[in-house]
């Protein structure tokens, strides 16, 4: 139970410094600037490295191993967000030292998520819980730290200014760093069978994910979904607060949202159980953008925060059913690579998305064009529910998560073969009608990828 625990809390320590930092830094800006277009070059400005680093995270990795990784990423992590807070001390901030060191700090992130997301299967297994369930508890650890980090941010904003409020994120950083120290899993350290190169064992990743077809619909949909909301976060929010002189109400919104997404993501260990996989996906991809579009009407701030509440509630259920489709449609030693290339995906609609807020903003107005993005979100959303692809998330795992370095497993199903069943020494194997499957769950075979099918 140890590696779990110590795995959610690096989690929660890293993106509770990460939330306080998405309050903190376009307040600054804002601040210094006064202009919602510094504030989206900023964003972008983060999110580009974010997404180079992000489609190589995966394959470091790999290369690297996990928990190694994670200790480098948030150290370095932690002293490009304390730079902040010293450069202006010592020199004084303008835009382009924000947007420097902003980049900095943003191209070390996607290699720890990555790295802590693909210690999860080998803590859970330690734990002995469900994938299912340790998936549902990990995205809610990372809304619980967004549901700490922006209302810490909103009050230390106010009492110390938005400079000073960094060191928090810092503090986040380096605490994350000893959890890790302290990790042990199988798995966890410099890998047997590492990629043959940093740019071959991402191309390697990028195939997988773009030759099946359910994690191509998600990847693709993640960079919809980012293009269109995270402007709402990082952008569209934050000018309509700073305008007001609100910052304690920007954080509690962002709490707000935190909260539901803690409480879906709890929520969809249970849901997957009383409905398909494919069916609460398609009802969270619908909720989460007619909320949006109910936000997007600014109502007055009690209806604003019931529809934020309802944002997280239908988001919570998101990662974990995409995290469950990883997971059990890789084989373990491309689950780093496929991990991060999942993840950049997110990042390469993020520049798209910040650059096109700031002017969209100042051209139509910020009522207008939080209402033309939160349509085109509802619209994508209503496309997406309907695509065969997305039926897969109910079909049988093809790689049953297992921890490296632990005892083979042998699968063999007992189905109808010619009207006669085979002997089956699991009960809990995966059916497929009509023929018998044996599947060598761990380790993979050193000549093929794939289970063995006849």
């Amino acid at each position: 139970m140890a590696p779990l625990l110590l795995v959610e809390a690096a989690t929660l320590l890293s993106n509770t410094g990460n939330g306080v930092a998405n309050v903190a830094l376009p307040w600054l800006v804002l601040e210094r600037t006064g202009s919602p277009t510094a504030a989206g070059v900023v964003a972008a400005a983060t999110a580009l490295p974010m997404l180079l680093s992000g489609l190589v995270s995966g394959t470091v990795v790999d290369l690297l191993g996990r928990r190694r990784t994670a200790l480098v990423s948030d150290t370095l992590s932690a002293v490009s967000v304390a730079a902040i807070p010293v450069v202006d001390a010592l020199l004084g901030l303008n835009l382009g030292w924000i947007v420097a060191l902003a980049v900095l700090g943003a191209v070390f992130d996607p290699a720890g998520l990555t790295a802590r997301e693909t210690l999860l299967p080998a803590a859970a297994q330690a734990a002995g819980w469900r994938i299912e369930r340790a998936n549902g508890v990990h995205e809610a650890v990372w809304g619980l730290a967004f549901l700490i980090g922006p209302g810490v941010g909103g009050v230390l904003i106010a009492a110390i200014g938005p400079g000073s409020t960094l060191w928090v994120t810092a503090t986040g950083f380096v605490l994350a760093v000893a959890m890790i120290a302290a990790v042990r899993l199988p798995g966890a350290g410099r890998p047997e069978r590492p990629p043959s190169g940093l740019w071959r064992g991402t191309v390697e990743g990028l195939r997988f994910v773009w030759q099946d077809r359910l994690l191509r619909t998600i990847a693709l949909l993640t960079m919809v979904l980012a293009a269109l909301y995270l402007p709402v976060e990082g952008v569209l929010l934050p000018a309509w607060f700073v305008g007001r002189g609100e910052p304690a109400r920007l954080g509690a919104l962002l709490m707000a949202m935190s909260a539901g997404g803690v409480v879906g993501a709890l929520a969809s260990g249970v849901a997957g159980r009383l409905i398909r996989r494919h069916t609460l996906m398609v009802i969270a991809l619908v909720v989460i953008g007619m909320a949006l579009v109910g936000l997007a009407t600014l109502p007055p701030f009690p209806a604003m925060i019931g529809f934020a509440v309802a944002i997280g509630l239908a988001y919570g259920p998101v990662n974990p059913l995409s995290n469950y489709a990883m997971q059990t449609r890789t084989p373990e030693r491309l689950r780093g690579r496929v991990v991060g290339v999942m993840t950049s995906f997110a990042y390469a609609a993020g520049p798209a998305g910040y650059l096109l807020a700031g002017p969209l903003v100042e051209w139509l107005g910020l009522r207008t064009a939080f209402l033309v993005l939160a349509v085109a979100l509802l619209v994508a959303t209503l496309g997406a529910a309907p695509l065969p692809a997305l039926r897969a998330l109910d079909e049988p795992p093809r790689y049953p998560p297992a921890p490296p370095g632990g005892p083979t497993n042998r699968v063999e199903e007992r189905v109808p073969l010619n009207g006669q069943y085979a002997p089956a020494t699991r009960r809990d194997a995966p059916r497929v009608q009509g023929r018998v499957r044996v599947e060598q769950l761990w380790p993979p075979a050193p000549d093929r990828d794939a289970p063995v099918r006849g």
